[in-house]
């Protein structure tokens, strides 16, 4: 095992807006993080990921970046976030940022200038005349957000693609003075202090050659044209070279991602291109492609995702372990149980953090938070599952899509942290940009701090764990039960000790039978859900959501 320090942390990841409101405006910012450091000391991770903290007119929130050499007024400025990252340095937690460059917003600088023909910026775009005369976008491509990938522009007089939203138009990374932009941009923030990036779809910077037509798919046509495109190796590796000169490291994002493909990337060596990798796979169990098409659960889609990546990049490369960040819903509303909330929180805090990996923490997961449910679809802000409603109700209709809307959208996971029971959750002073979920004054930050039992202290329970336990870093990995609807089963292995990992998916009692080769009276258990302990024969009947590990 090599001393890669990326490997042996726990990265809590911050969505700015909805973190902590330090001057009362009703928007998250830095001020709020900075008092907020110790709380996230004191859970034990020791990395913060920022999403977008840039300047940003927020058609995307901020990943529609207007400046990427600055700080966004709402939050604070280049002086406040240097007091932020001392801040979490001194406190011994290392900082990175989001690094979204495959487009930026129309408002940029950069756009502004290329929709003019302004040299060195004429190209820094993907622009091409329409067909027929004009009069048609030049492909077939949909956009993920906004209807059409193509936006026509009366000042150039011509279209501009735009994979996302309207206002995010796709850079053209073929250009070689785009890639130096990028590369100054990661200078800048590195020089600054910051300990690495997350790279935002960064597998679709590269476009293929001519732009044909897609296959037609709501959503997604065209997206076989630009997912791992053509020159992406000979980008990235241009990037990694800047990431070799400082003591970095960096996470690609990659819809469609799978393990055969990502170790194109993650491969440890010479010709490593990133070090970890964020897939989607495991957010599929109840949905197709996307969030928003949702099928029932499915344990056993879940466990395969899981265990094929945990196989196929053992020894070879490093995983990434998530179970919520900021595109997705909550995962407790989601896999787990609402009526279960701490039960079933911390069985899916171990399930995903006791594999092999560097796990990830959303702000507000570590306290169970829930998804919300507004009344009327125009009270949600977000860009993707406005789109998605608008495309689908056509196919599943109104009601059903209302539906899928309510309980996709990233809104869920985006409402503002819940720190106390008392006004506005603690959140802010003033009016909150968006709706506090109404269960906070039972699902608070000063409520589960108080419990010595509550999910809160459970996360920083398993966080210890992880670090003084080798076997969590550095065993192997085999499941068992492969095919159980409800439980899932696996243990890791490392110089003679092995540890067992149990966890129901249900709030039905199912029987549990000890694999092969265990006897859990000779177990010792190191972590559960449930206080008092029930063994008959070998095995015992699960309680709801119940979570056990034992070392042997």
């Amino acid at each position: 095992m090599d001393n890669k320090w990326y490997k042996d942390i726990c990265v809590y990841q911050i969505w700015p807006r909805s973190f902590c409101d330090g001057n009362g405006d009703g928007i998250g910012d830095l001020e709020g993080v900075y008092s907020k450091l110790d709380y996230i000391k004191d859970l034990g991770v020791d990395c913060i990921w920022f999403s977008p903290l840039y300047p940003s007119p927020n058609a995307d929130f901020g990943y529609d970046i207007a400046d990427y050499k600055n700080i966004h007024p709402e939050y604070g400025d280049l002086e406040l976030f240097k007091k932020v990252l001392d801040g979490a340095h001194e406190r011994g937690i290392k900082v990175i940022m989001d690094l979204v460059v495959n487009h930026t917003s129309d408002e940029c600088d950069w756009f502004q200038k290329s929709r003019r023909r302004i040299e060195p910026y004429t190209d820094y775009y993907i622009w091409r005349k329409g067909r027929d005369g004009g009069k048609k976008p030049p492909n077939n491509w949909l956009s993920m957000f906004e209807g059409g990938a193509w936006e026509y522009d009366e000042v150039r007089g011509e279209y501009y693609l735009h994979v996302f939203a309207k206002k995010q138009p796709d850079l053209n990374h073929d250009n070689p003075k785009v890639r130096e932009e990028v590369k100054e941009i990661m200078k800048f923030w590195l020089d600054m202090g910051v300990d690495g990036f997350r790279e935002d779809v960064i597998t679709f910077i590269s476009k293929k050659e001519g732009l044909p037509n897609g296959f037609p798919i709501p959503s997604a046509c065209g997206m076989e044209h630009y997912i791992n495109g053509p020159h992406i190796h000979e980008y990235l590796k241009e990037y990694r070279e800047v990431a070799k000169q400082y003591d970095c490291f960096c996470v690609g994002e990659a819809p469609m991602m799978t393990p055969e493909t990502a170790l194109k990337y993650i491969t440890e060596g010479e010709n490593q291109e990133l070090d970890l990798m964020f897939h989607f796979q495991h957010m599929e169990a109840d949905c197709i492609m996307m969030d928003f098409i949702h099928v029932p659960f499915s344990l056993i889609r879940m466990k395969k995702a899981f265990t094929r990546w945990q196989n196929m990049l053992k020894g070879k490369a490093w995983n990434t372990l998530y179970i919520e960040n900021h595109d997705h819903p909550r995962i407790i509303s989601r896999y787990g149980s609402e009526a279960y909330r701490t039960e079933s929180g911390k069985m899916l805090a171990a399930m995903y953090m006791l594999q092999q990996g560097t796990p990830f923490i959303y702000q507000g997961q570590e306290i169970g938070m829930t998804n919300i449910s507004l009344p009327d679809l125009d009270m949600y802000e977000d860009v993707f599952v406005k789109n998605n409603y608008n495309v689908f109700k056509k196919i599943f209709g109104k009601k059903r899509c209302e539906h899928l809307a309510r309980i996709s959208t990233r809104d869920n996971a985006r409402t503002p942290v819940q720190w106390t029971g008392g006004e506005n959750a603690g959140f802010t002073t003033g009016k909150p940009w968006f709706y506090i979920n109404p269960n906070y004054k039972e699902v608070n930050a000063e409520k589960e701090m108080s419990d010595p039992h509550s999910l809160l202290n459970f996360y920083k329970k398993l966080i210890r764990f992880r670090k003084e336990n080798e076997i969590v870093l550095k065993g192997d990995y085999k499941e068992y039960y492969e095919n159980s609807k409800n439980l899932y089963v696996y243990e890791r292995t490392y110089n003679n000790q092995r540890m067992l990992v149990i966890c129901s998916f249900t709030e039905k009692g199912v029987a549990f039978e000890a694999p092969k080769g265990y006897d859990l009276s000779k177990g010792v258990k190191v972590l559960g859900n449930y206080e008092s302990e029930h063994i008959c024969g070998n095995g015992f009947k699960t309680r709801p959501y119940e979570m056990r590990v034992y070392m042997f």
